[in-house]
C-alpha cells in the first residue's frame, strides 16, 4: 500500500513540474519572478534568523555577566569563611565558585561561538541581497527585451506576414490606391488628348479658310 501512494505521489509531482516547465516556456518573465519571489523569501528567513542570533548574543552577555558576578561573591564569601574558621561553608562557597568559574568559561565559548556565527549569517545576508538585486537588474533588462521583442513580432506580423489580415487590408487598399491613380491619370491624358485633337482641329479649319 504504501509503495501504491508513494507512486501516486510521485506521479502527480511529475505532472507537477511538467506543467510547470511548460508554463515558465509560455511565460519566462513570470517564472522569474516567482523565483524571485521565491528568493526574496529565503533572503527573508536568513535575516530573521541574524536578528535571532543578535538576541541569542545578548543573552549570553547576561548570563556570562551573572556568572562572573556570582564566581566573585563566592570566592568573597569563601575567604570570609576561612577567616571565620567555618571550614564546611569555606568548601561550599570554593566549590560554588568553581562551578561559576566553569560556567563563565562556557558561556564565554558559547558568545565567541554564536558571535562567529552571526558574522557569516551576515556575509550570506549580504550575498543574497547582492544577488537579489542583481537578479532585479536583469529581470527588467529582460522585460526591456521582450517588449522589443514582442513590439517587433507584433509589426512584422502588421507589415510581412500574407497569412495576417491586417496584411491584406493593407494590401487591399494599396490597390485601390494605385487603381484610382491610374484611372485618374488616363482621365488626365484623355483629357489632355481631347483637347489637343480639338485645337488641331481648329487650326485645320482655320487654314482651309
Amino acid at each position: 500500500m504504501t509503495n501504491v501512494f508513494t507512486r501516486l505521489k510521485d506521479s502527480i509531482a511529475a505532472d507537477l513540474h511538467d506543467l510547470l516547465d511548460k508554463k515558465e516556456e509560455a511565460n519566462p518573465i513570470a517564472a522569474l519572478n516567482q523565483y524571485l519571489r521565491q528568493s526574496e523569501k529565503e533572503t527573508e528567513k536568513v535575516r530573521k534568523l541574524a536578528d535571532r542570533q543578535y538576541k541569542l548574543i545578548d543573552e549570553f552577555t547576561k548570563e556570562h555577566q551573572k556568572a562572573a558576578e556570582m564566581a566573585a561573591k563566592r570566592k568573597y564569601q569563601a575567604e570570609i569563611a576561612s577567616e571565620a574558621g567555618e571550614e564546611e561553608m569555606h568548601e561550599f562557597a570554593l566549590s560554588e565558585a568553581e562551578r561559576y568559574e566553569t560556567r563563565v568559561s562556557e558561556l564565554h565559548k558559547s558568545k565567541i561561538s554564536a558571535q562567529e556565527q552571526l558574522e557569516e549569517l551576515e556575509r550570506k545576508y549580504e550575498e543574497m541581497s547582492h544577488k537579489l538585486k542583481d537578479m532585479h537588474l536583469r529581470r527588467m533588462q529582460l522585460m526591456g527585451r521582450e517588449n522589443i521583442a514582442r513590439a517587433t513580432y507584433q509589426i512584422d506580423k502588421v507589415t510581412k506576414d500574407p497569412g495576417d489580415a491586417s496584411y491584406y487590408r493593407f494590401t487591399e487598399m494599396e490597390s485601390f490606391i494605385e487603381g484610382l491613380e491610374h484611372k485618374v491619370n488616363r482621365r488626365s491624358y484623355e483629357n489632355s488628348f481631347d483637347g489637343k485633337i480639338a485645337m488641331l482641329e481648329r487650326e485645320l479649319k482655320d487654314k482651309a479658310q
